[in-house]
């Protein structure tokens, strides 16, 4: 019987069984990519929030609109807090990842009226802004 022999050069199967175990490190892999990069552009999104917020809350403007400010730049459901230190304002934006921690922005402006103080030649014309961005635990961000 002809029909009935096997061939002894063929694959068995074995294409199928490396596809099977490639397949879903594929979409791991793709997936985690994806994740980072959505991670980066809400890291981006904390970042112009903070500084936007910081200047405007040098500004003096209110905190209102200060607050509407950061909402309006900062990711969906991000966590923003304004305070003020002395003669100085802080703006910390702190937003959540498809990834297992939290990115979190923080910028620090000197307030207007206080910039050139004591200074009379005037040489700090504008407020500086201090910016450093990093990415937190999920725990902090709870805190």
């Amino acid at each position: 019987m002809r029909g009935c022999e096997r061939r002894r050069d063929s694959d068995g199967g074995f294409v199928t069984a490396e596809a099977a175990l490639a397949l879903p490190v594929l979409v791991m892999v793709t997936a985690l990519l994806v994740g980072g990069l959505i991670a980066i552009l809400v890291q981006i999104q904390c970042v112009d929030a903070a500084r936007s917020g910081a200047r405007a809350a040098a500004r003096q403007d209110s905190a209102d609109q200060v607050e509407e400010v950061v909402r309006g730049i900062a990711p969906r459901g991000a966590t923003v807090t304004i305070s003020r230190e002395d003669s100085q304002v802080r703006v910390v934006v702190v937003a959540r990842t498809p990834l297992p921690f939290d990115l979190r922005a923080e910028a620090v402006a000197d307030a207007e009226e206080s910039v050139g103080a004591g200074n009379p030649a005037g040489a700090r014309e504008t407020a500086e802004v201090r910016e450093t961005a990093r990415a937190g635990e999920t725990a902090e961000a709870g805190t």
